[in-house]
């Protein structure tokens, strides 16, 4: 084996990574979040900006291509939403980023690994007006950024991109830089006081720096909690029942059937909204995918169309008809 042959087989991999920047608060974004059942740590990135970080996956290791997973999770989180999500990506022989809004077509550009633009120029120009960007200023910094450059590689260009946005209020957490390993974003997202983490189950909740169960705050929070329950138990154990009781007409404080409860808004059980709407766009979507072989459609298509069955078979199950 030749001594260039030892060197190529001996030269790591370069990481692959993915930032997806939802224009939204992240209490806001915890629900579209949710439909992904990804394993994500979602924080701030400006005042009206929020960045998710995926802790992991097939795409990791390259079995699966980096952008079109990250495709499909765009679209998926752009679905019954009115703000838009920009993904950026990166795997050891490209980078690029995708921007998603609503039913409108994706749009993106791409660098190879040395920085060579890979892109058409026509979407930059889309990309700056779906995100109301100066058509002036703005616009000349992203055509630079398509323009050949010795000294600027792919990560670097994904830092230009993110220059221009925080004209747009886009700021990251520090650590947060395009081209890192996965490892290093999320244990920069892991600093940060508000950061959630979003589980496969679609669970959420507070990171160990940001108040969970691990941390110290969130043991605090745990102790008080149950202080708290400590006390109401010992109160209701001394109180009489007429004092637990609700006052009744006429002084009575004696048992009596309970009192018929109200239904709620919208009738007695109504069916999830937005169950129906993941139903309906994620079909459309799915079949789009499968005719063209888009495989960011069809993931997207079809994460919305089994969310969207799962909660109306937990709702028919829960709720059935009299």
């Amino acid at each position: 084996m030749s001594t260039e042959s030892s060197r190529g087989a001996g030269r790591a991999r370069p990481a692959s990574g993915v930032l997806l920047l939802c224009r939204a608060e992240p209490g806001s974004v915890v629900p579209a979040a949710r439909l992904l059942h990804e394993r994500m740590l979602l924080a701030r990135a400006g005042d009206e900006w929020s960045v998710l970080v995926p802790e992991g996956g097939p795409w990791r290791s390259g079995a699966d291509p980096v952008e079109q997973v990250v495709n499909g999770w765009a679209i998926a989180l752009t679905v019954g939403v009115s703000w838009p999500v920009l993904a950026l990506w990166w795997d050891g022989e490209r980078a690029g980023f995708t921007l998603a809004a609503g039913f409108r077509r994706p749009v993106g550009y791409v660098w190879l690994a040395d920085g060579t633009p890979a892109g058409v120029e026509e979407a930059v120009r889309t990309f700056a007006d779906r995100l109301g960007l100066d058509p002036v200023l703005d616009m000349q910094a992203l055509e630079e950024l398509t323009e050949p450059d010795a000294d600027a590689d792919a990560a670097a260009r994904l830092s230009g991109v993110l220059a221009v946005l925080t004209r747009a209020g886009v700021f990251l957490p520090p650590g947060l830089v395009p081209g890192g390993p996965t490892d290093t974003l999320l244990e920069a997202a892991l600093f940060q006081p508000d950061t959630r983490r979003i589980g496969t189950d679609g669970s959420d909740g507070r990171s160990a720096t940001g108040g969970d169960e691990r941390g110290p705050r969130g043991r605090r929070q745990k102790q008080n909690q149950e202080e708290a329950r400590g006390r109401a138990r010992e109160q209701e154990q001394r109180g009489t029942p007429e004092a637990r009781e609700p006052a009744r007409p006429g002084g009575v404080t004696g048992a009596g059937p309970p009192a018929p409860r109200p239904f709620p808004a919208g009738g007695p059980h109504p069916v999830p909204a937005l169950a129906l709407v993941q139903v309906a766009a994620g079909l459309p979507l799915a079949v789009w995918g499968l005719r063209h072989r888009s495989g960011g459609w069809l993931l997207a298509g079809t994460l919305l169309l089994a969310q969207g069955a799962f909660t109306l078979t937990g709702h028919v199950l829960t709720h059935p008809r009299d």
